[in-house]
């Protein structure tokens, strides 16, 4: 499983085949009752900010994709039982919403009334048709306004088919499209076989509905003197009253965005993945926290940041049964610690760990709780309500359905619209650890994100090949007196 570009994402040829409700199942979908629980907080804004770009003319690019590769003649039959057993087992697939951008309306379909027949497209050979074809699809049916908030199908062709599955961000998470095709095919080939899913069968997959609604109730425990929120509310103020941003100059002006580049760069192999985690154990941290100090060293050196402070992204679905449950079980935290005075990489090892250790714990927290915090304080709105430079760590070694045909061949993307920032996704698996970024379009903000990559990348090399990273000071500038370029 790797997460990639879409538009990077080449399949080979066949027909193409969609999946939608059945004539009565959108009878029924049209008139279904309402659901008067509560939204989570990343759902609410997500379907409020999508209404108001819909409003301006915008594209609907607010999705979450994936695809992947299996051996054999597809059973249109089969596949179209699995769906439907996919989508009953995940209430919040059953949902949908209507807005005029202030009230948010949800909606519950029936499990009964839940069934997809299929209907062929036609063909196609050439990988850019492909890839209109996706974008056009993803972006009039992924959306959460409507039911299903997803769009599914396949490509078949003698020998073996191709399954690729987009749902709207309100519905899905990155670890949700990891799992989702993986559970299809799974329950796919328990059709054609017989034989029980390996992973997926006896799961819980708790509703997403229901973690809503628990997420309300645990954001109405804590207060502004919640301990909690005083180190949150404390890191904030320390670090300048706003959130996180790139670290250099990207060129665009406050509230300025740019189409998104997506940027892609390997960090380690194999051996380097394990010469890395070896030596961030002896120096008294793990893997993680040595990711977070190679960064924090290269916002240092380049940008003459002597405190790192980044928002880093977690997932909330332990807080029950959610593990293997479709949704977006996710919560933003702080991580933060002192650079300045640190002598080499293992040095900030454990600082590092210290920083991120206290942000899972911050991470209870729910965001609405944090954010009506930080205004209450005093701090202002546009602050608050900036898109934070983000970081993000996903070992695709540790799901379910790992080993596996469907989940080793799975490629994960999501729909790019426009950025101010160049957030960062470390992912690893067995052969590499790399990283993925959405960028701004722009000639001076490609130039700082080359800068900074390769500086990151130099600070990977140098530990892994000589076993530590002897801490420069930053030049008069906030550059380093040493520079490396990729080979």
């Amino acid at each position: 499983m790797i997460i990639t570009a879409m538009d990077w994402w080449t399949p080979a040829g066949g027909t193409l085949l969609e999946w939608h409700p059945t004539a009565t199942a959108r009878v029924r979908a049209a008139a279904a009752t309402q659901d008067a629980g509560p939204l989570s907080f990343l759902q609410e804004n997500h379907i409020k900010a999508c209404h108001v770009a819909r409003q301006g003319g915008g594209d609907h690019k607010a999705y979450l994709g994936s695809g992947t590769d299996i051996d054999g003649d597809l059973d249109r039959s089969a596949l179209t039982r699995a769906l439907r057993s996919f989508v009953l087992r995940h209430e919040g697939l059953r949902t949908w919403f209507d807005t005029d951008g202030v009230a948010i309306t949800r909606y519950l379909l029936d499990p009964e009334a839940v069934d997809f027949e299929v209907g062929v497209v036609g063909e196609f050979t050439e990988s850019e048709q492909f890839r209109e074809y996706l974008h056009h699809r993803f972006g009039n049916e992924a959306v959460a306004t409507s039911w299903p908030g997803f769009a599914f199908g396949a490509i078949s062709r003698a020998g073996s088919f191709t399954l690729y599955y987009g749902c709207d961000h309100a519905l899905s998470d990155g670890a949700s499209q990891a799992l989702a095709l993986a559970e299809i095919a799974e329950l796919y080939d328990a059709e054609i076989t017989g034989n029980a899913p390996a992973h997926f069968a006896s799961a819980p997959t708790g509703s997403f509905v229901e973690y809503a609604r628990l997420e309300n109730q645990l954001a109405a425990g804590f207060t502004a003197d919640s301990t909690e929120i005083v180190e949150w509310r404390d890191i904030f103020d320390s670090h300048g009253g706003s959130m996180p941003g790139f670290p250099l100059d990207l060129g665009l002006a406050p509230g300025e965005t740019a189409p998104v580049r997506p940027v892609e760069l390997n960090l380690l192999d194999a051996d380097g993945i394990a010469r890395f985690e070896r030596i961030c154990t002896e120096a008294g941290g793990t893997f993680l926290s040595g990711i977070y100090a190679a960064v924090a060293l290269t916002e240092y050196e380049l940008a003459a940041r002597a405190d790192y402070f980044g928002i880093s992204v977690l997932a909330t679905r332990l807080v029950a049964d959610f593990g293997m449950s479709q949704g977006w079980f996710c919560n933003f935290a702080p991580v933060a610690f002192g650079v300045e005075g640190a002598r080499s990489f293992t040095d900030l090892v454990p600082a590092a760990l210290a920083g991120y250790t206290r942000a899972k714990r911050l991470a209870a927290v729910p965001a609405q709780s944090v954010i009506a915090a930080l205004l209450t304080s005093g701090a202002s709105p546009a602050d608050v309500a900036a898109s934070p430079n983000l970081l993000s760590y996903i070992d695709f070694r540790r799901f379910p359905g790992y080993g596996g045909q469907a989940y080793d061949r799975g490629v994960l993307f999501t729909g790019e619209g426009r950025t101010a920032n160049a957030s960062m996704w470390f992912n690893r698996d067995d052969d590499r650890l790399y990283l993925g970024s959405q960028t701004p379009d722009t000639t001076l903000a490609q130039l700082q994100v080359k800068r900074y990559h390769e500086h990151l990348w130099s600070v990977f090399d140098r530990v892994v090949t000589g076993g530590d990273y002897a801490v420069p000071s930053p030049g008069p500038t906030g550059c380093a007196t040493e520079e490396m370029s990729l080979p």
